[in-house]
């Protein structure tokens, strides 16, 4: 049976899923066969497996740390909000159904052995499990049949170490908080307390270090400096919806939408030289940009509302009539149709009109599309000519079947002759998730430059798999660095 080693945090956004796969690559590269855990994860971020079940973004962005294929094991039950009362529950990759957060409180008893079975299996498979917590053990109003924090080390039997955000301030208020307020037996699993995001001076920081050991009796294991890596962020707390990169040939603007999921399908573009790639939820900030995009969305009526009453929906009008491409990726794509249909109250219930800048409508269906596809881009007669013919791959998940109009054209042809997706002109629209992950996206970054009349020569760089590896090693090697490795394995006891 696997030695797990758990990672709890002060605050959600501390660091958990990073050092989680960090912990991942370091093992790995020791010589172990490692897997990341995290029990319930609530995010809107979310991954097909090659079985077609839905987990976590953040447990599949670990499990590639661990240089290992993903599985619903390592995140068993995935919450995906749909408004602020409640969400869509997913066990073991399936959804269970939309409950309010009552609901699901009363519902949670039945989910334990889920948990347990899930995390005997995976540690039966591996020598070291690295569990990952969720937001704040101290988070005490929650902790009624808890198996996500404190509730899960006891599962696992795991002794946890803290992570603690200095960037945000109140560092040592936030870890003092966090292990007094929970009960003796609990506090006696801390074994360690991580500082994480410091800039500066750390010998500035060891006094405060050494009367906060005395003070929760934890030692601290190192200071963690902020590391800019790019790797896939969890969830809408990521710093890459609030960061804007200027000074590049090319301004694609994203729309923020509140309920965005799988922003991470613009990373691959992100990284690209010529890209500076920004998050928009306001209508004065999307100004001119070579590229309008607008994301998948746990909410594609509601959104679209949003949308609509703040302005930006007639602002991508407006654009999109002086020739700026546009496209839709899920949500996005759907918004772009003539019609929103949801007799079934998947969603909002009731009908509503889209965006209509691409003559498709929307039905709202209970079941769930989750399948890895690939294909190619059919021959456009429009703006996105020169894609024509090039390979696409990704994954879709959606609850909603779009219908095209007699006159329309789809997209792209998938492998099994099924189609996806709608174009018109300089607008396109499709279901794939991670379609800019691989040589499509670059080839649309060319296309984009040659329109703007700029050379579309530049360099790729690595592949972004290659790319992504890369930033694990990265992360990797300063945990090294910063970390008691050696306290570490004392900890887990396990001989170095």
């Amino acid at each position: 049976m696997a030695k797990p080693i758990m990672i709890q945090g002060t605050m959600s956004n501390s660091g958990k899923s990073l050092m989680t796969a960090g912990l991942c690559r370091v093992f790995v590269q020791d010589g172990y066969k490692v897997a990341p855990y995290k029990s319930q994860n609530m995010a809107l971020n979310s991954y097909i497996t090659s079985e077609g079940l839905e987990m976590g973004r953040a447990q599949v962005m670990q499990a590639e740390a661990a240089k290992i294929e993903p599985s619903v094991l390592m995140n068993p039950i995935l919450l995906k909000p749909t408004n602020d009362m409640g969400c869509q529950v997913i066990v073991n990759g399936e959804v269970s159904g939309t409950m309010s957060s009552g609901k699901y409180y009363d519902y949670k008893a039945q989910l334990r052995p889920v948990v347990i079975k899930s995390y005997q299996t995976l540690a039966a498979q591996n020598d070291i499990i690295v569990i990952e917590g969720a937001g704040s053990p101290a988070e005490i109003n929650l902790n009624r049949e808890d198996f996500v924090n404190m509730g899960m080390a006891k599962i696992a039997d795991a002794p946890v170490l803290l992570v603690a955000d200095i960037d945000r301030g109140g560092v040592f208020a936030s870890v003092y908080g966090t292990v007094k307020l929970l009960e003796p037996d609990e506090q006696a699993r801390f074994k360690g307390i991580i500082i994480n995001k410091f800039r500066g001076d750390v010998e500035i920081l060891k006094p405060g270090l050494a009367k906060l050991e005395a003070l929760v009796g934890i030692p601290v294991l190192g200071v963690i400096p902020y590391l800019e890596l790019d790797l896939d962020d969890e969830d809408s707390l990521s710093e890459r919806l609030t960061t804007e990169t200027t000074g590049k040939p090319l301004d694609i603007a994203v729309i923020r939408l509140p309920r965005i999921s799988n922003f991470t399908d613009f990373n691959a573009l992100s990284r690209l030289s010529p890209v500076g790639l920004r998050y928009v939820e306001k209508a004065e900030d999307l100004k001119s940009p070579d590229l309008v995009i607008l994301p998948g969305t746990k909410n594609t009526m509601g959104d679209l509302n949003w949308m609509r009453q703040n302005g930006l929906e007639a602002s991508i009008i407006t654009l999109a009539a002086g020739g700026t491409p546009i496209i839709g990726i899920c949500g996005g794509y759907q918004m772009l149709g003539r019609t929103l249909s949801d007799p079934d109250f998947v969603e909002d219930g009731g009908e509503m009109r889209g965006m209509a800048l691409l003559p498709a409508d929307t039905v709202f269906e209970h079941k769930k599309i989750r399948t890895r596809v690939t294909g190619h881009v059919l021959p456009q007669a429009g703006f996105f000519g020169p894609l024509s013919g090039h390979e696409i791959s990704g994954y879709e998940i959606h609850m909603g079947k779009t219908v095209l109009s007699d006159s329309a054209s789809a997209f792209a042809e998938l492998s099994g002759g099924a189609m996806d997706g709608t174009s018109l002109g300089h607008i396109f629209g499709s279901y794939l998730h991670g379609l800019f992950d691989n040589a499509f996206g670059i080839a649309l970054v060319r296309m984009l430059l040659r329109h703007k009349g700029l050379p579309d020569s530049f360099d790729e760089g690595l592949t972004f798999d290659e790319h992504k590896d890369n930033q694990y090693n990265i992360l990797a090697q300063s945990l090294r660095e910063h970390l008691d490795f050696k306290k570490i394995y004392e900890i887990m006891e396990i001989p170095r």
